[in-house]
């Protein structure tokens, strides 16, 4: 699976985000698609990702600041809409396609949140 990811880099305290991920190059189709991310000394942990059907679900780390939505019609897209972002949002933010139990990893992109 190839990911093409953007949208990240330097946000301010309180501001918002918008990320991408376009996914293809799967011989079959994608199960859940979505956003993971790892902060400086944390594990790798779920932000939200979207069914096929687009039943969303979230981290515990980010209820109410996040929204994610799939357009999987043309080209299989995850959109992560980040609002109100804190300082310990800072990490690395990695797309992630599940195709029947394979996980596959886009290679992540960085999101500071700095005044």
């Amino acid at each position: 699976v190839h990911f093409v990811e953007s949208g990240g880099g330097l946000v301010e305290p309180g501001g918002s985000l918008r990320l991408s991920c376009e996914a293809s190059g799967s011989l079959f189709p994608i199960d859940d698609l979505g956003w993971y991310r790892q902060r400086p000394g944390k594990e790798r942990e779920q932000v939200a990702t979207v069914s096929p059907w687009g039943g969303p679900s979230f981290g515990p780390s980010v209820l109410g600041r996040i929204s994610i939505s799939r357009d999987n019609n043309a080209k299989d897209t995850v959109y992560l809409e980040m609002k109100n972002l804190k300082p310990e949002d800072t990490g690395i933010y990695y797309c992630r396609a599940l195709v029947r139990l394979a996980t596959w990893w886009g290679q992540g992109i960085q999101v500071t949140v700095s005044s």
